[in-house]
């Protein structure tokens, strides 16, 4: 019984990728990235192959992957119907800005209004995903007020990462886009330490009495309802010890914000090239941080169907 690592490398490769699309979008428009061809093939690159990875990996998480397409069809009831219809919307104005940008040198005109709807799908559909997790009331530390708002500070994050990173790597960086990467950083650690002092102090009314509506003692079950393993049980009733709780919740910390800030503070005191190698560095470190935090984002959850199990 574990949290699925395809879900897991989903939600890390997305969010970032979507972030890292984001910034792209309204930086180059803006004039603050050059329309040159190295950084538009290894930018745009990053930003679809890491989208598309974590889409493709997604699939593996059906029992019958032929049959996602039917997904696309239910967007009027349901939040992932609605993130596959906003995804794959994306893709036409990021692959028009992309090849505007790459192949034409252009980053104005119409390759600028398309790098702008790019961006704002990107935002779109990384709402469309948290609204998956924030809208299911059976799962008490999903359906809080931190939830969607944390999905978007960490896109912001690692796409702030990755894009400091790229441009550090073509000599083409600022300290201010260094200082932004610092400071949204914190922010996503803040708002991380908020999340868990949260559902640590969540207080679940419901028990097998209310579930029920029975009383007058202790309501249990006499016996499994079944006698293999299923869905909820693999995903929404893993048990993590407390102390490797705690431990994991540290590396996260570490890794996804405490080094790559290390390295991205040490990259202003540093020239140029080994400014780009800590940044590179932090990017690469931070990515490997929030597969540690998204797990924890799994495996810490509870579903109330659990109650039937007597737990």
């Amino acid at each position: 019984m574990h949290p699925a690592f395809s879900v897991v490398f989903f939600t890390t490769a997305t969010g970032a990728g979507y972030g890292l699309l984001a910034l792209l979008g309204v930086l180059g428009p803006l004039g603050l990235i050059t329309p040159d061809f190295w950084p538009a093939f290894v930018g745009m690159g990053l930003a679809l192959g890491l989208i598309a990875a974590g889409l493709l990996s997604s699939t593996g998480h059906l029992g019958r992957p032929e049959r996602a397409w039917r997904a696309f069809s239910q967007w009027r009831s349901s939040w992932l119907s609605r993130e596959g219809v906003a995804s794959v919307a994306t893709f036409i104005p990021a692959g028009l800005f992309g090849m505007g940008w790459v192949f034409l040198g252009r980053l104005d005109g119409w390759v600028a209004a398309a790098g702008v709807l790019a961006s704002l799908g990107a935002i779109v559909t990384v709402c469309m995903t948290g609204m998956i997790y924030a809208s299911l009331k059976p799962i008490a530390q999903w359906h809080s007020p931190y939830t969607l708002p944390g999905y978007l500070i960490f896109s912001a994050m690692s796409g702030c990462v990755l894009v400091n990173a790229l441009l550090q790597g073509f000599a083409l960086g600022s300290t201010v886009l260094l200082a932004t990467s610092v400071l949204i950083t914190l922010l996503g650690w803040g708002w991380k330490l908020a999340t868990w002092r949260y559902n640590d102090q969540l207080e679940i009314a419901t028990n097998a009495n209310t579930a029920t509506g029975l009383s007058g003692g202790t309501v249990r079950s006499l016996e499994w309802p079944h006698t293999e393993e299923n869905y909820l049980l693999k995903e929404m009733g893993f048990r993590i010890a407390r102390k490797h709780s705690a431990k994991l919740r540290r590396i996260a910390q570490a890794l996804a914000f405490g080094l790559p800030n290390l390295l991205l503070i040490a990259a202003f005191a540093l020239p140029w090239p080994f400014a780009a190698v800590l940044s590179a560095l932090a990017a690469i470190v931070q990515f490997a941080g929030m597969l540690v935090e998204r797990w924890l984002f799994f495996a810490e959850a509870k579903h109330t169907v659990m109650l039937y199990y007597g737990r």
